[in-house]
């Protein structure tokens, strides 16, 4: 059974601040990669493409955690709190809006097997 934890992590910067939005979310990279449990961290932004027209917040966090604990772990580290605390939650962040989910690559019905 996996127990992996696939994060989408989507931002929608304000009016001007797609640029900064990115680079302060690149700066979360180096230290969440040093992080055991951390198996992918990449920050993206939308590109155009006739072949991908669907509608999406222009900035995405990929993420993808050995399990949940080491997801929820990651979310209360001081520098990530801060980041959503200074970027999202204050008046004067850089974010209008975000959107965090999270996935399993588990069908509901699994019977996995207890080891």
């Amino acid at each position: 059974m996996s127990q992996k934890i696939y994060c989408i992590a989507s931002f929608k910067p304000k009016p001007g601040k797609e640029d900064a939005v990115f680079k302060a979310l690149q700066a979360l990279e180096p230290n969440a990669h040093r992080e055991d449990a951390c198996l992918r961290y990449t920050v993206t932004r939308q590109i155009e493409s006739p072949f991908a027209q669907g509608e999406s917040y222009p900035i995405v966090f990929h993420e993808v955690w050995a399990n949940r604990k080491a997801f929820e772990a990651h979310c209360q580290r001081e520098e990530i709190k801060q980041f959503f605390a200074e970027n999202l939650e204050a008046p004067d962040g850089d974010i209008e809006d975000a959107n965090v989910c999270v996935y399993t690559d588990e069908p509901n019905d699994f019977d996995a097997p207890a080891v």
